[in-house]
């Protein structure tokens, strides 16, 4: 008996043990499970915007910064009545330089005041909406249009203000911050402040400033509330539909590393904010921009199309455009388009070196000249005379003046045509003889347009600016077309086509441009521009070589020797085109003008710099002479001299 009643005491004891270890283990999870659930239930909200990284050029120098721009918010307190918001809205238009309501704004405020427009209904129609013979909507409606301009008139212009201010306190989702007014004047910003009125709030917002005014301020992009294209993809990434973000070019190209972490906030009980975290500024995009070379670019080519007042038949010459780069890399050290309006003003058109294409004539013939090395059609020194060709029903066909005795390498210096044409008569399989028939094929198009692809021309180049187009490509097959397509006067590129095909050139291989050097987060490197290549000139190393000694020979005593100082051992290639203009902006082109082109690098043996030059219209041939003036010429030497750091007289 003793035994039974003992362990029935030690069942109870063993069993009060084990509730009071339950009980003290639901009190030590008390404060876990009151977190967890206020986690569930509290709201957090953001601020309104970040500062955004900076753009700095490869120096650091900044280019793109934020500025603070005071603006009043207004946080809505939890119980405050209408009467209280319209007293709000009322002292703040006393205080503000702030938009008046439009008409509908106007209505609703009208209505707001007097008890919802309980009047403007009848009680047949109230018994309609009772019924569901008629929506809410469709009432509010009919307030709306019962609401006279008598009626409107009674409100000064300070209650129309009174009246959108406070369409703005109650726009959106209730715990949201209400953005007032942006771009605050100092005094009133600060009345307001001092005025202590319920709910609002001054802070800083943030917006781009340019430390070089529109220098590349078209290249670096815009920034602006998400399009509507773009919601969806931008909701998924976690943004907010009032966010501010990259909408073009490099702004929207680095959006993810640009774009800042705003500010975080929980929503107290009485509607009031506590800071969780601060914002932060993005990381800072470091560019391979000199900009004390892309000023100095800009300032030559200004002076130059200045100077072109002096020329005959430069009557439509208003731009330029020119780009420095290293060939190794691809980088872009400076960018540039500048055109003269007619009131004399400068505009910054740098972004047409990305979507605007050009005839660029014999630039192409160091690319072009390779399709007869590979293919057998040349014999390396071996000299012909240079002269006309003459196709089945198409003109005489010529270099544009006689060069005597030419080989492979003096056809590049002196930019023979001839020399060109023959090995396109010979890759259809004809020898040359007047009133030939070639039979070109879409075939013979394909290779040429293939090898000048393998050097950037014809193809986009990678450049990290979204929106790049590539030149045209013409779409008729031809025997006289092909010749044209040799010489350069048939397909178009863009400037950056241009500058990847010289680099090319220079280095033997084709690189992707870029503009990024690198992205920093304070000191700490965290993307670094690596060189992407993508893909190595097809070609026997001895042809580019021999390429590049014809190179050498157009600035030494070819066509080009104006165009770089010998001193600078530069090589390149120049080119003239046929071009059109439209003089009276019809839409039509009406005039025929002459393009010159330069496209080079140097020093000629070890590259380190390469240069692009595009003069359109520098004459026309409504002039009374023939007389032209070598803008490109002028420009490639001022910007050669300056990269070799030379005062060359």
């Amino acid at each position: 008996m003793k035994k039974r009643r003992c362990f029935y005491y030690l069942t109870i004891i063993f069993l009060f043990g084990i509730l009071a270890i339950r009980l003290l283990t639901i009190h030590s999870k008390q404060d876990e499970y009151k977190e967890l659930l206020m986690s569930k239930t509290q709201i957090y909200i953001t601020g309104s915007s970040a500062p955004r990284g900076r753009i700095l050029d490869k120096s650091g120098n900044v280019l793109v910064d934020n500025i603070g721009v005071k603006t009043i918010y207004y946080n809505k307190i939890k119980g405050i009545t209408t009467k209280e918001e319209i007293a709000i809205a009322q002292k703040l238009a006393s205080i503000l330089t702030i938009n008046s309501a439009d008409e509908n704004t106007l209505k609703e405020y009208w209505l707001v005041l007097n008890d919802n427009g309980k009047s403007l209904i009848t009680e047949e129609e109230y018994q309609l909406l009772e019924e569901r013979k008629i929506t809410t909507a469709e009432l509010n409606k009919l307030k709306k249009e019962r609401i006279t301009s008598d009626m409107l008139a009674q409100f000064s212009e300070e209650d129309s203000k009174s009246a959108y201010i406070y369409s703005l306190m109650n726009d959106g989702y209730i715990y949201n911050k209400k953005l007032i007014l942006k771009n605050v004047a100092e005094s009133e910003y600060a009345k307001t402040m001092e005025s202590n009125i319920p709910g609002i709030t001054g802070e800083l917002s943030w917006e781009r400033t340019y430390l070089y005014g529109d220098t590349l301020k078209n290249v670096f992009g815009s920034i602006g509330l998400i399009p509507e294209e773009k919601k969806e993809e931008y909701l998924t990434l976690g943004y907010e539909l009032t966010d501010t973000v990259g909408l073009s070019y490099l702004e929207e190209e680095y959006e993810e590393y640009l774009k800042g972490t705003k500010a975080k906030y929980l929503v107290n009980s009485d509607n009031t904010l506590t800071l969780i975290s601060e914002e932060k500024r993005g990381n800072d995009l470091v560019l391979s921009i000199d900009i004390d070379l892309q000023l100095r670019v800009e300032e030559i080519i200004k002076d130059k199309i200045v100077l072109g007042d002096k020329y005959p038949n430069t009557d439509y010459y208003k731009d330029s455009y020119a780009l420095v780069s290293d060939p190794n890399t691809g980088s872009i050290l400076a960018i540039a388009g500048i055109r003269r309006n007619d009131d004399d003003t400068w505009s910054d058109i740098s972004l047409n070196t990305i979507n605007k294409s050009f005839t660029i004539g014999s630039a192409v013939k160091g690319a072009t000249i390779a399709v007869g090395y590979k293919y057998g059609l040349i014999e390396m020194g071996k000299y012909i005379t240079d002269s006309c060709v003459k196709l089945y029903l198409v003109p005489e066909k010529c270099s544009f003046k006689s060069l005597g005795r030419i080989n492979d390498l003096t056809a590049l210096a002196n930019s023979s045509n001839y020399y060109q044409y023959l090995i396109a008569i010979g890759l259809t399989g004809n020898t040359y003889k007047p009133n030939i028939k070639l039979n070109a094929t879409e075939e013979h198009f394909n290779i040429y347009r293939n090898m000048l692809a393998s050097f950037g021309l014809g193809v986009k180049t990678g450049i990290d600016l979204p929106g790049e187009q590539t030149g045209i490509i013409g779409k008729t097959v031809a025997d006289d077309l092909l010749l044209n397509l040799a010489i350069g006067q048939y397909d178009t590129y863009t400037p950056v086509e241009v500058l990847q095909y010289i680099n090319s050139l220079a280095t033997g291989k084709r690189v992707s441009l870029s503009l990024m050097q690198e992205i920093k987060n304070g000191d700490e490197v965290i993307v670094q521009n690596t060189s992407k290549v993508l893909n190595e000139i097809n070609l026997d190393p001895i042809y580019l070589e021999r390429i590049r000694e014809g190179l050498k020979l157009v600035l030494s005593e070819g066509t080009g020797r104006i165009y770089v100082d010998k001193r600078v051992n530069a090589a390149g290639k120049t080119g003239t085109s046929e071009s059109f203009y439209d003089s009276d902006l019809d839409g039509k082109v009406d005039v025929a003008t002459i393009t010159s082109t330069f496209a080079g690098y140097f020093p000629a043996d070890n590259p380190q710099y390469s240069v692009v030059v595009i003069t359109p219209n520098i004459s026309h041939n409504n002039g009374t002479n023939d007389t032209m003036y070598y803008g490109a010429s002028k420009i490639t030497k001022d910007i050669t001299n300056h990269l070799a750091g030379m005062n060359f007289t």
